[in-house]
């Protein structure tokens, strides 16, 4: 637990991968199949856009739906857990790949939005 002067450093993508294995191996009793995790990483990101149309879209929400802002941060906890699942089953370490991906951006794009210009 930390203090009130401590700052809780978060896991990182590594960290998350283990813990998500132990959580699978321990409470899940094993993966499902990768099309299987396949179809609920698309199924988790349209709820995530379903969310994001309402709430930064024109569509707005019904009666009853949850428009809070947890509701946001659960559907993008639900997209990292099944996408660290997958990683998991294919042995893809996140971390290099971010890595890796951060670098070919920065390297590909660096000139290309030094002009940009993002809306007020």
């Amino acid at each position: 637990m930390t203090t009130p002067n401590e700052t809780k450093v978060p896991p990182s993508l590594s960290a998350l991968q283990q813990e998500v294995e132990e959580w699978i191996q321990k409470v899940g009793k094993g993966y499902y199949g990768v099309l299987t995790n396949t179809a609920l990483l698309m199924e988790e990101v349209g709820e995530l856009a379903r969310l994001l149309a309402r709430h930064y879209g024109d569509q707005t929400f019904k009666p009853g739906e949850d428009a809070s802002p947890e509701a946001l941060a659960e559907e993008m906890a639900d997209v990292l857990f099944v996408l660290i699942c997958l990683a998991n089953q294919t042995g893809v370490d996140l971390t290099q790949a971010f890595l890796q991906k951060l670098e070919k951006k920065t390297q590909r794009d660096r000139e290309r939005h030094a002009a940009r210009q993002l809306p007020s």
